[in-house]
Parts: structure tokens; sequence; C-alpha cells
């Protein structure tokens, strides 16, 4: 047999991101990491995900550091490795849809701070909410790469995918992520799904998944060899569980193949060596529960993220309903059907989640109803892959007309507005972003470093503004 043309795969390395965040709540702080970006800088990653997605917040809510003063930092660090982040399309980092001239203005500031590569994605998987954000990204002369949030259901069969693949890349991405949040894909509908979509682009193919599941190593392996360019893993420290594979591992696995990464054991372990104090005191102090350091086989079977099943029993604790367990688990199903099938990624797996424990306790289905589902049932978060059950739409949103354009064209531009109310605290461009996307939290902080720098404590008068526990 003649022998394979070498085809190394790349590797984005997570630890400085979704790695902390799945494991220990995104709570890493910006001191902790920079002492080992040099030697992080010199493995030859494809890229390192180090900002985005819950980073934004944490750092600002929990840290007290501004996650902008972060990246610049990091950017620093890193003289020859691109940085990546996750940006919720027209959600940006936070929880609604904000304007367009806000999520063009965040896209430019982010490049400007320091990325290299924006992954976009949508929870609905409506590519009209992730339109502006390409635009932007492509303007500055980013990478923009959108990510397919990955699920199952009807809806989601291998021609989907294909669809939704050939729209990103005729949208003007770079690259296509597969974004299994919740460690759905198993290995050999890796090799399906990839080996479609490579027929279907010509872009790089990225694979991200979370070990959750006990299956991510093995689906890493069959993707690559069904043509998978990059993967995203975790150093060992911070690996498995509600993580990523650990990067360590899938590079012995690889070596002596086509797709050998070329990288060096024995610099990979001093950054692993570097890590393990870190993840050592997170474990003393408890921010890290071993719970989430095993398999879950519940994933598989009830197809629920695992953040979404801890925060499903944090909620029935909270109402002395934990009996009810079950009985949520089978409603959460039905409620995603209800609701047009969407992927269970934030914010649509918190909608669904809310609404099948109301709907449980409440002994009537849809008799009590929160905010966020009359919203994405009135079509404010966008399009969903089927359509929502017409009796549960008309008994939640009753008479109302559901919106079918892009939810942002509803949006009036909304930065000179921010920039008024923030003008007595702006320090810098950025502080106008901060406070678009979490102006309590924003407005904490920036009381908080203005005490930092005069000695003053501004929120004195104002209990509920001290500063939020490390």
């Amino acid at each position: 047999m003649a022998e394979q043309a070498k085809r190394p795969v790349k590797i984005t390395e997570t630890i400085l991101r979704d790695a902390h965040q799945s494991l220990i709540a995104t709570r890493m702080s910006t001191e902790e990491m920079l002492p080992v970006l040099e030697k992080m800088d010199k493995v030859g990653y494809h890229s390192v995900e180090c900002w985005g997605g819950a980073t934004f917040d944490a750092s600002l809510r929990f840290l007290k550091e501004d996650p902008w003063d972060r990246l610049r930092k990091i950017r620093q660090g890193f003289k020859n490795t691109k940085l990546q982040m996750l940006f919720r399309g027209q959600n940006i980092l936070g929880y609604r849809h904000y304007a367009d001239d806000v999520v063009e203005y965040f896209v430019q500031k982010s490049l400007a701070n320091g990325i290299d590569i924006i992954r976009i994605f949508d929870a609905l998987n409506d590519i009209r909410n992730l339109e502006s954000t390409v635009k932007a990204t492509n303007k500055e002369n980013g990478h923009a790469q959108i990510a397919i949030s990955y699920t199952l259901g009807d809806a989601y069969t291998i021609d989907y995918y294909v669809k939704m693949a050939k729209s990103i890349e005729s949208l003007g991405a770079s690259s296509i992520c597969i974004k299994d949040m919740a460690g759905l894909l198993v290995p050999y509908e890796a090799t399906k799904l990839v080996t479609a979509l490579k027929k279907a682009v010509s872009i790089p193919i990225d694979l991200h998944t979370h070990y959750t599941s006990g299956v991510a190593a093995m689906t890493y392996m069959k993707a690559v060899e069904a043509g998978c360019d990059i993967i995203d893993t975790a150093m060992s420290p911070f690996a498995m569980g509600t993580s990523q594979p650990a990067t360590e591992v899938l590079v012995e696995t690889f070596k002596g193949t086509p797709y050998d990464t070329g990288f060096d054991q024995k610099l990979l372990a001093e950054i692993a060596d570097y890590f393990r104090p870190i993840r050592d005191k997170s474990l003393e102090t408890g921010i890290l529960n071993p719970k989430v350091m095993g398999v879950d086989i519940k994933t598989l079977l009830y197809q629920v993220p695992g953040g979404m099943l801890s925060n499903l029993v944090s909620q029935l604790k909270e109402q002395k309903a934990e009996d009810k367990y079950y009985d949520v688990l089978e409603e959460i199903p039905r409620v995603r059907k209800d609701f047009g099938e969407p992927p269970l990624v934030t914010p649509s797996s918190q909608i669904v989640g809310t609404q099948a424990v109301l709907n449980v306790l409440a002994g009537e289905r849809y008799k009590m109803v929160t905010k966020e589902s009359k919203a994405l049932l009135s079509g404010q978060y966008g399009k969903t892959a089927k359509p929502f059950n017409p009796e549960v739409q008309k008994k939640v949103i009753g008479d109302e007309k559901p919106i079918t354009c892009r939810p942002a064209d509803l949006i009036e531009p909304e930065l000179h507005k921010i920039e008024a109310e923030i003008a007595d605290w702006k320090e810098q461009d950025e502080d106008v972003l901060s406070y678009a996307l979490f102006p309590q939290v924003a407005m904490d902080f920036f009381k908080y470093r203005q005490a930092q720098r005069t000695g003053v404590d501004v929120t004195e008068a104002d209990t509920a503004n001290k500063a939020y526990p490390v």
C-alpha cells in the first residue's frame, strides 16, 4: 500500500478559555496565565483560544479584571501564535441581541486589541444572526470562523449540515467549526459528517467537542482520518470531564502517522507542570468539583449538555423538588420539540431547561411561562430548524404577531446612547463595549477601578455594589 501523504492535524489550545470555563467556572486569572505564555508560544499551535465566551463577564464580575487589559497582555506574550475568541453572533458575549453598530464596534476592538480568529455561532443556527459579525471581521481583515451548533433530532440530518456549511462558505467565512457543545458526536458519525462536509466545501474544518460523554478523543481520531483539519484540545491538567480531550494525548496518538503534529512532548510536559498547581488549588478551594471531571453518560441518553444538567439539579434543589428530576428530563425533549427543536446551547439550553422545570412543577404545561420562552416563540431569537408547535405558540404569545425578519433589523443603533450614559466613567474606548454588554457589572467594575486608584471606595454607600468575591 502506498504511503499516505503527510497531513499534520492542527491544534487549537483551549486551556486559556473553554477548558477553565468548563471546569472551574472561568475563574483562571490573567496573573495565573501570563508566566507560561512564552512557553506556549513555542509549541506551534494553530491558535490559542483565550478570550470571549464567558471570560468577559467573569473577568469583570468575579475577578475584578478588565477583560480588554487581559487580551492586550496575552497578545504581548504570544509573538508567533494566533489568538482566538468565541463570539455569540448578534448576542456578542451577552444574552440579548445587540444593534449592528455595537456588533461592528466590538469586532473592530477585539481585532485591534489582539484577536486573529473570531469563532462565531448562533444558538439557533440562524445564519442571519451571523451576517454582521462576519462582514465586520472580514472588513478588519480578521479570520471569521463560523461554528455550526451540532445537535441531534429529526431536523439535523447530514443534508442539513451540508446545506448550512455551503451557506457559511458563501457568507464569506474563512473556516467552519463543528461545535459539539454537549459531546453528542460519536466516532463513526464524525466520519460521515466530516466526509460529507469536506466534499461540499473547500474551506478548512475544525472540530470542537467536550469529553462529557466519554467519546471525544475517539471522535477526534475518526474525524481527523476523515479529513478534519483542526481539533480543539486542552492541556492535561484542565482536560477531560466537561472540558476537551488532552492535548498531549492527541499529540502522542498521531505521532508517526500522516497526521503527526510535530509538537515537542517535553515542552508540553513543562506547560502541564505549570498548570497542575492551579488545578490542585482549584480542587482544594472547591471551585473544581470532582463531579465535572468524570464521564456523564446521561449526556448521550438525554442529549442534554453537562452544564444544563447541573443547572437543572440546582433549580430543582431550590424548589425542594429533586424527586422531579427524571420527570423534567423527560419533559426537556418535549419542550425542545414545541420550540422548533433548537440546539441546546446558551441561551436556548437555559430557556428550554427552565421551561421544562416550570411545566413539571406547575402540573400543567405552559401554565407558567418565562419571558425568554415568550421571546423565543415570538421570533425574537431568530428562526429555528423546525416550525414551533402552533398550539403552544398560541397559548404562550396569544394574538401577538411573531416576527419573521432578522431580529437585529428591529434594533435601532445604540452606541451613541451608551457612550453618553458612561461619559463620566470612560477611561478607554473599550469601556463603552463593556458597559453595552453588562451595564450593572461593568459599572460596578468602573467604581472598583476608580477606588483602587484613588483609595476612595465609591461603592461605600451602596453595599449591593461591593466587589464580588473571587
